[in-house]
């Protein structure tokens, strides 16, 4: 029979116990900030696989918020700034993860995010109008030597994935720099290209691939190991005899510090969600070549993708 001091213990520990395993998901929804406009490659990965990760935690209701800018820098500043409580998770992309903090003031750590998962891995490429005269990457080179600074390139952003490939190719072709023209993404910079606007694009191969079908672009190469499946047309760099491989690696990540068992949580969920069979049937279907990397395995890809952009800052530095 219990004793009358243990009957008084009570009231006094089930509080206790209760704060120290706060419910979660709690009455509130969790924002998922895209630092990039609605309809680009990060964009659409976060409302295509957010829902089925919301399937396997009941009570998750995650709503996307768009925080564009910076080439990517606001909305990676309001994901890791944000309470590590489980109620904010972000988009990113990966190297501009990394090159940001090196090119100027930012209001985070690269590395000390909470690392959720990897999902996309997407070459860079280069594409260029279907009537444009530069119709390989050699007129590209010849172009640039014979017209030094007389070519514009687009990217989605100053330190984007898309301007490091462009910086990477400049110092291996031995060509003068060409004109930077940076977009706060895929989604506002296809209509220049398509209009004239820019010379080439610097952009990722699944970004404009229905207007490649449509014959109104062209890809020139593209920045794999070996050809995409969603380009099987289109040659490598390597086959070309250049030494490059680049891209950008699409996830998503969490303020430092959250809780584990939160995190936890999470990476079960995202696990599930990239096995689902709609999940990579529309992936498929959106030209979004998958590589799923979770949780200590991101970060640890992240940290080896830091050491070679840091190589690259070291001899080609960039701000613009």
């Amino acid at each position: 029979m219990p004793t009358r001091r243990a009957l008084l213990a009570v009231p006094l520990a089930a509080p206790a116990l209760a704060q120290a395993q706060p419910a979660w998901p709690q009455d509130r929804p969790l924002e998922v900030i895209v630092p990039f406009p609605a309809g680009g490659g990060v964009d659409v990965m976060a409302r295509l696989i957010m829902p089925l990760v919301a399937a396997q935690i009941p009570g998750l209701r995650p709503v996307i918020i768009n925080r564009i800018g910076a080439a990517g820098q606001i909305g990676m500043e309001a994901t890791y700034n944000a309470a590590p409580d489980g109620h904010t998770i972000g988009a990113t992309t990966i190297p501009a993860l990394n090159a940001i903090p090196l090119e100027r003031p930012a209001r985070f750590t690269a590395l000390n995010f909470t690392f959720l998962a990897n999902i996309v891995e997407d070459a860079n490429a280069f594409y260029v109008r279907a009537d444009s005269p530069i119709r390989s990457v050699a007129d590209l080179i010849a172009a640039a030597r014979a017209r030094p600074g007389q070519h514009s390139y687009a990217t989605t952003g100053v330190g984007s994935d898309d301007h490091i490939f462009m910086l990477t190719f400049e110092r291996i072709a031995d060509i003068p720099r060409m004109v930077h023209i940076p977009f706060a993404g895929a989604a506002p910079l296809i209509p220049q290209l398509v209009g004239g606007h820019v010379d080439v694009a610097a952009i990722n191969v699944g970004d404009a691939l229905g207007l490649v079908r449509e014959g109104r672009l062209r890809i020139l190469a593209q920045a794999a190991e070996r050809r995409q499946r969603e380009a099987p047309d289109v040659p490598t760099f390597r086959e070309l005899g250049m030494e490059i491989v680049i891209g950008a690696s699409r996830g998503m990540i969490a303020p430092p510090n959250l809780p584990a068992p939160i995190t936890e949580r999470l990476l079960r969920a995202f696990e599930v969600a990239m096995r689902d069979e709609g999940f990579l049937r529309e992936a498929e279907r959106q030209n979004m070549p998958l590589r799923p990397i979770i949780g200590a395995a991101y970060r640890d890809y992240a940290a080896m993708v830091d050491s070679r952009v840091r190589e690259l800052w070291q001899v080609r530095p960039w701000r613009e």
